[in-house]
């Protein structure tokens, strides 16, 4: 949501900036509605939801990489083993998303191809994808706890992603609002999309919206701002700690990183220097290489 019209300066009406704001949220919010009207382009639906209540759920917003998802697939049924995992495809390309549709035929796990997504600006399309999902999956399923995860999102150990939602509604890695010259985002955060949790009876009848909303310097997710977040003290809840690292020795954080959220490693693969991507998908490989052995030999499925 933009500002309240009391916090514009008089800089912000010269340029028309609230008017502005609101013109462009009635806008996305247009897109969205239209977005999740839609049918999906490949996938069963209704019985997916008819196996998602009362139970535990992630569901990896694929996109572009079935690599991310040959590995992530098993390495969830390994260590996260009471979850229903689903792949939810926001992948635009045809090709990409028929070998991604293939992997998750491969592993056993439902699989969902989004309508054709309005935007091709990464955060927005994120968003979009995330409420269609919560529109046409998790809210009907009716789960007992569900949570989203990006593609490049890796356990490496057996780990609950779940457990803190015992005592809170939500939990997740948070990031704070970044203000500009114009937005002052001090004091808002949200969770990352990429890993975030939800008790589905805290949030069912809350009107979320995980888009991002830049104009209180909120990214992809922060559109709960309003309905989650602002009514709960940071210092009250549990998150889960992350910590950024070069993804090997010698480099700047900046240059190439990963993300350890506690065992789970992220690739972030959109951040960085392109040169080192190579370099850095086969350190991604190299460290995942035991589990998946561990689980190819449980499940008798090859997984590298």
């Amino acid at each position: 949501m933009p500002p309240r019209f009391q916090d514009y300066k008089p800089a912000d009406w010269l340029r028309l900036r609230p008017l502005l704001h609101r013109l462009k949220m009635q806008r996305y919010r247009a897109h969205d509605r239209a977005f999740r009207a839609l049918p999906a382009r490949a996938g069963d639906v209704a019985s997916l939801i008819s196996a998602l209540r009362r139970r535990r759920v992630l569901v990896s917003v694929a996109f572009n990489d079935p690599q991310t998802i040959a590995w992530q697939a098993p390495l969830v049924k390994l260590y996260v083993p009471d979850a229903i995992y689903v792949v939810a495809d926001n992948t635009p390309d045809d090709r990409r998303a028929a070998a991604i549709a293939d992997v998750a035929r491969e592993f056993s796990v439902p699989y969902l191809r989004l309508p054709a997504n309005p935007t091709n600006v990464p955060s927005r399309s994120h968003g979009l994808a995330l409420n269609w999902i919560w529109h046409n999956v998790i809210h009907p399923g009716e789960p007992e706890v569900f949570g989203f995860l990006d593609d490049d999102m890796f356990p490496t150990a057996p780990h609950d992603p779940f457990a803190a939602l015992s005592g809170q509604d939500f939990f997740g890695v948070i990031r704070p609002g970044v203000s500009t010259a114009s937005i002052d985002a001090a004091g808002r955060w949200f969770l990352w999309a990429g890993f975030s949790m939800f008790c589905f009876a805290g949030v069912r009848d809350k009107p979320l919206d995980f888009s991002q909303d830049w104009f209180l310097g909120l990214d992809t997710g922060g559109g709960n701002w309003d309905v989650l977040y602002r009514h709960v003290k940071r210092e009250n809840i549990r998150e889960q700690e992350t910590v950024f690292v070069p993804f090997r020795e010698g480099l700047q954080m900046t240059d190439a990183p990963f993300q350890w959220c506690g065992p789970w490693l992220h690739e972030v693969g959109l951040m960085g220097r392109l040169e080192f991507a190579d370099d850095k998908r086969r350190a991604v490989a190299e460290l995942l290489a035991p589990h998946l052995v561990k689980a190819e030999s449980q499940a008798g499925i090859k997984t590298v």
